[in-house]
């Protein structure tokens, strides 16, 4: 896109000006101009908008359930006893809180909780105690823990940690009564995780996580800490994902193992027998939980990005009727200790996310909470439809095609100016889950919305997510420039204004696609992004170094390197002509905030405006509703004054 005389002299003078740390925030931000009133005004609503998100049950003493939201700047713990009844918020931090896990002890009432600094992503273990509201950190304070997870009697729980060097990520077993004796379970090279317990405590099965395609799970002895491998001797690259150790002795789990799509298994800790559980499966199963006593299994499945939700008997695998539930997302499936009830969150396109839950026996579905959407009218909220349009290549000997959840103004008859959102990972999936932003553009500025889910996406069998790898990488790129191709030939949107927005892996979608199609897009907003995958690979915090070279190549091959030097949008700056906003975590363990900085320094040398929003208090993106609403209202800003003018 060419941009007059008039609009670069501008962007010099709002560099000049608009250089400033904002008064009371840990921003700091260049050539973005005061956010006008009316922005602010409009977007209250949108901005005031809630979410409630399942944790956990509370065990051992209650019976009520832990949820996750935000009545400040940052999501807490909040206590729920019944369906409806008054949300207690139990936590008040000014960093945000996650991962809890009930104590199950019938004499105790707390959590474990984790948290960090700064977005930093060191994560601490804590445990709260309810009866006196304390709480105090069972962790070292400098290493990273994460995937706590309590034994069923209560008397230790396993955590991941990478303690022992910071580069490997070990499986630990603590007594939360005696932390400063936490020892050791597996201490191999990799990253390894704690899955689930078996119903005696003597055994733990952990996960070592290699990449997107390859996951391999474990028996650990808890005692001899000896390992048995679930499935060994499998040739090719395959996927475990989360699995239950059942009371009857059975290991449920999820792999691909014998199909595209991860599908649900059953293992004999006994005899090593398997048995493919779901075998007509053509989607991924993405959340599963079994009841405490064994009877029932409740799974959702991943269909084209929407979720279904199955509950069987067992061992028969006898299908269940299941109440009506509105379409959408469901994720956290729990059962209730000792209970034939568990609880999720739903998560639909046109509301924001709540926590259900479902009693079999009863076939009652309730739900526990009903988050705010400030005030605005839900039924001018837009709901996707789901499209296909042709890229490059073949697949089987036809076109390929690549899916895209296509949300469409209801207000006018366009053309409509097209923002394309680009989810990260890159193993990500876009999925239609409630988007307060989403909408704003939609109903405010009269935006279509894009979000592809281009080649390397989840969701889509093993093979469609390997196709970005190694030397593949710019072929992601190539399906942003087939979607280009398709918005040309839809009559009531305007190809001739064309956002591309995205964070992380998306970032460098959003970067990529501006030099490579220069003259076809107006404008890009990049979220912590990489900017040079070899600067990237060589500052990435040292747990997640070898993790990323198994997705994106590794830079110390000559031949790898200079291929990842030759796509990364650094060494193309010179290509971009498009104005670029840039927002950075500066404390992101991920993606660090020199990524930003290159790629705003050579941006800049073109003469092209360069907005720039850095956030001192944040890591991989905005958990802060002060730095998300000033994001949020910048990026509103920059599309008026570079998509729609």
């Amino acid at each position: 896109m060419r941009h007059s005389l008039k609009t670069i002299l501008l962007f010099f003078i709002s560099v000049s000006l608009y250089g400033q740390n904002l008064p009371g925030t840990a921003l700091s931000v260049t050539g973005i101009p005061p956010i006008p009133e009316r922005i602010i005004q409009r977007t209250n609503q949108y901005l005031s908008v809630r979410s409630a998100y399942f944790l956990d049950w509370e065990k051992g003493m209650g019976a009520g359930l832990y949820i996750s939201t935000r009545f400040g700047n940052t999501s807490q713990v909040h206590y729920i006893f019944r369906s409806g009844g008054a949300r207690q918020q139990l936590t008040f931090f000014n960093e945000p809180v996650g991962a809890v896990q009930g104590d199950p002890r019938g004499n105790k009432r707390g959590f474990l909780f984790s948290k960090d600094i700064g977005g930093g992503e060191f994560y601490q273990i804590f445990y709260f105690d309810r009866l006196n509201g304390s709480y105090h950190m069972l962790t070292d304070g400098k290493s990273r823990n994460s995937s706590a997870l309590w034994s069923r009697s209560g008397n230790m729980f396993a955590f991941s940690s990478n303690r022992r060097n910071g580069r490997d990520t070990d499986v630990w077993i603590m007594n939360p009564d005696k932390p400063e004796q936490a020892r050791a379970l597996t201490t191999n090279r990799g990253s390894w995780y704690p899955v689930t317990w078996s119903p005696d405590d003597s055994g733990l099965v952990v996960m070592q996580y290699i990449s997107a395609n390859e996951t391999h799970l474990y028996i650990a002895d808890i005692a001899t800490r000896n390992l048995t491998e679930i499935n060994p001797g499998q040739e090719g690259k395959i996927y475990y994902g989360g699995a239950v150790w059942s009371s009857d002795g059975f290991i449920y789990y999820v792999s691909d193992q014998e199909t595209e799509f991860r599908t649900l298994y059953r293992y004999d800790a006994t005899t090593g027998a398997i048995l493919h559980l779901t075998p007509d499966l053509s989607w991924d199963v993405e959340s599963f939980d079994i009841s405490t006593d064994g009877k029932y299994l409740a799974f959702s499945v991943n269909e084209n990005g929407v979720s279904k939700l199955h509950v069987v008997q067992l061992p028969e695998w006898e299908e269940q009727e299941t109440p009506d539930i509105p379409p959408g997302l469901i994720s956290g499936i729990t059962f209730q200790p000792y209970n034939p009830r568990f609880a999720f969150t739903l998560n639909a396109a046109t509301g924001p996310a709540d926590v259900y839950t479902i009693d079999i026996t009863g076939k009652r579905f309730s739900r526990w909470t009903k988050s705010e959407v400030g005030g605005l009218n839900e039924q001018s909220f837009v709901t996707p439809s789901l499209i296909h349009y042709p890229t490059f290549d073949l697949a089987d000997g036809k076109q390929r095609t690549i899916p895209c959840f296509y949300y469409k103004p209801k207000k006018g008859n366009g053309p409509f100016p097209v923002i394309i959102s680009i989810h990260g990972g890159p193993e990500g999936q876009y999925r239609p889950r409630f988007s307060s932003t989403f909408q704003y553009w939609i109903n405010e500025l009269g935006c279509a919305v894009l979000a592809p889910n281009v080649r390397g996406s989840s969701g889509y069998g093993k093979t469609y997510l390997g196709l970005d790898n190694g030397f593949n990488r710019e072929n992601t790129v190539k399906d942003i420039g087939a979607l280009l191709d398709w918005v040309a030939t839809q009559p009531e949107l305007d190809a001739d204004r064309v956002a591309v927005f995205g964070g992380s892996y998306g970032g460098y979608m959003v970067l990529s696609s501006l030099f490579h199609y220069a003259d076809r897009i107006a404008c890009g907003v990049d979220i912590v992004g990489i900017s040079n995958f070899v600067t990237f690979l060589e500052n990435t915090q040292d747990y997640r170094r070898d993790l990323r070279r198994v997705e994106y190549g590794d830079e110390r091959n000559p031949k790898m390197r200079a291929f990842l030097d030759r796509i990364s949008p650094t060494t193309n700056a010179g290509k971009i002509r498009s104005p670029l906003f840039v927002a950075q975590g500066e404390n992101d363990p991920r993606v660090p905030a020199s990524e930003a900085r290159q790629i705003v320094r050579a941006v800049k040398e073109n003469g092209i405006p360069v907005w720039t929003m850095f956030a001192a208090d944040e890591g991989h993106g905005f958990r802060k509703k002060t730095n998300r609403d000033y994001f949020m209202r910048a990026t509103i800003l920059f599309f008026e004054e570079y998509l729609l003018k």
